[in-house]
């Protein structure tokens, strides 16, 4: 029984669409407009003047500000509203601790189960890596490539609850990688190398013995460099 739902489990990264709510939108609308600084950490983010800026009612203003506060962008205090998040040291160390963790068994269930769809996908985002880096970056455009190779990862791994748990993670993770110096002349060497070796790892059935270089690098520049994130404009 089991090897049967393991086999099903391998045949293909295909699932059928999800149906998305107006709340999604307002979600991911409110989502990059923190990541691009229209609204401050510590700003007050009001029901009602997002759901006029927005052109929406109030009812999926306050269902996204509920999916922001999973994911550590807002704080949501009773009686006083939502704010924008303020990131701090603590909660560098608490995300990339708990991002340690997810990420070795994600990694290991990706060198089980991702196919040859995974695999390119995954190219794919290396190959727009080095497009990238061959054309002087932003912060911005590298931290989205970055998410969106450990997306493909947790994908991968086909274990939906793990996924759930990344998800809830990567909006502060992209904030955190935004602090990285994409013209530091070893940036490519440590942040490109590192995720194609994590590739080849995942690729090779290695993913016991990888070791996640750029996630133990990262807290400790990105600490050195500031106390607390300010969302670059």
């Amino acid at each position: 029984m089991d090897m049967d739902i393991e086999s099903s489990m391998s045949i293909s990264p295909l699932t059928p669409t999800v149906k998305r709510s107006l709340a999604d939108d307002v979600v991911d609308r409110l989502r990059d407009a923190i990541f691009h600084g229209s609204f401050k950490p510590g700003e007050a983010l009001r029901e009602e003047q997002l759901a006029a800026m927005l052109d929406v009612s109030r009812g999926p203003v306050r269902e996204a500000l509920v999916q922001l506060e999973r994911e550590g962008l807002v704080l949501v205090r009773r009686h006083r509203g939502a704010t924008v998040a303020r990131l701090s040291r603590s909660d560098l160390e608490d995300v990339y601790t708990l991002r340690l963790a997810l990420e070795r068994l994600a990694i290991q269930r990706a060198a089980r189960y991702a196919t040859d769809q995974d695999f390119a996908a995954m190219e794919a985002v290396l190959t727009s890596f080095d497009v990238a880096l061959s054309h002087g970056p932003s912060e911005k455009d590298v931290a989205e490539l970055d998410v969106r190779f450990h997306d493909l990862i947790y994908l991968a791994a086909r274990h939906q609850r793990l996924y759930d748990c990344w998800a809830n993670l990567k909006s502060q993770i992209y904030i955190f990688l935004l602090s990285r110096n994409v013209v530091d002349p070893d940036f490519r060497a440590v942040t490109v190398k590192s995720h194609s070796d994590l590739l080849e790892a995942i690729r090779n059935d290695r993913g016991n013995t990888i070791r996640l270089r750029h996630v133990y690098i990262l807290p400790a520049r990105v600490a050195s460099r500031q106390a607390r994130f300010t969302p670059l404009l």
